[in-house]
């Protein structure tokens, strides 16, 4: 599992940690997998787009998975 570090921002959009990450290579690509219900936010399945993802919650998405940390 992945850390991702917020560094001094409160949070990061769902669709944004997905490019930042790596595991899609456009926003349009994040936000059509994020609606098909294809990411879970700890454990739940998460189709907000622009879900806010704060330190200590975990996202998985096509066997990837990440924690976020501040």
């Amino acid at each position: 599992m992945a850390n991702f570090s917020l560094g001094d921002h409160p949070h990061v959009d769902l669709c944004d940690l997905m490019k930042l990450e790596g595991w899609v290579e456009s926003g349009a690509m994040a936000k059509i997998m994020i609606s098909g219900g294809h990411v879970t936010v700890n454990g739940v399945k998460e189709t907000r787009k622009r879900c806010k993802i704060v330190a200590g919650q975990t996202v998985d998405f096509d066997g990837e998975s990440v924690t976020v940390t501040a």
